[in-house]
């Protein structure tokens, strides 16, 4: 196996708490949609969390025109997902915090200068840095070094679509066996796995030690071979892929 050089961390519930206040403003708009194009159903954020995690607003759109049959004009779609954003931002730039003892992980690998470490995310780069600015991580990383399936690409995708990751990895310069993925959701891990970057998966962000023994489970069986509970898990968990 390659020498490890680069770590590609996921933002939202993995660097920053923020997929919780993300999807309170996307049900909120995505409620509104509903209700223009006469659908009667109605999302709480918790349930378009569970439904939808780890993608991004234009991916859940695209899932709910597929489930409830109907369709949005690009204009009108391209109005929509900058909405969101504005909306998604104002919440984080309020209320964001750092997941759990990340930040001191980050300091530590960023002081230590091993690897390089770079962002790889679904969501906007207006959110991601939104996000990573009020936690005060940016600067951990450079400038360039922040990727966003919906923004970087010529074309905006989501996860579980390795695009992006892809799109990283040619950016930095690396091939996807000198990097180590830290993703919390499916789609972010069988991004990463497409790409064939092997992944730590992370859930402890998921409330309740049920729904994190569920979400290891998940993880497990999409091909991840370690997965955190805490971050002060992370240097032996880096060891491991390293030996394997």
């Amino acid at each position: 196996m390659p020498k490890i050089t680069e770590i590609l961390f996921d933002c939202d519930n993995t660097l920053v708490l923020s997929e919780e206040l993300a999807f309170e403003a996307c049900a909120d708009l995505a409620n509104e949609i509903l209700a223009k194009y006469n659908i009667p159903d109605r999302y709480t954020g918790p349930e378009l969390l569970n439904d939808f995690v780890g993608q991004n607003f234009r991916g859940m759109v695209v899932n709910l025109q597929k489930k409830f049959d109907f369709s949005i004009p690009g204009p009108e779609m391209e109005k929509y997902v900058s909405m969101e954003e504005d909306r998604v931002i104002a919440k984080l730039e309020r209320d964001a915090k750092p997941c759990v003892g990340c930040s001191e992980e980050l300091d530590k690998l960023y002081k230590a200068k091993k690897y390089g470490m770079a962002v790889v995310s679904s969501s906007a780069l207006r959110r991601v840095q939104a996000s990573i600015d009020k936690v005060d991580q940016a600067k951990y990383f450079p400038k360039d070094h922040i990727f966003s399936a919906a923004t970087s690409l010529p074309k905006p995708t989501t996860k579980p679509d390795p695009a992006i990751y892809l799109h990283a990895c040619k950016v930095i310069g690396k091939e996807p066996g000198e990097c180590v993925a830290v993703e919390d959701s499916k789609s972010g891990t069988l991004s990463a796995v497409r790409a064939g970057i092997p992944v730590i998966g992370y859930v402890g962000s998921y409330g309740g030690s049920e729904k994190q023994k569920e979400m290891t489970e998940t993880l497990e069986g999409l091909g991840v071979g370690i997965v955190m509970q805490n971050w002060d898990e992370f240097p032996q968990c880096l060891e491991a892929i390293e030996k394997s």
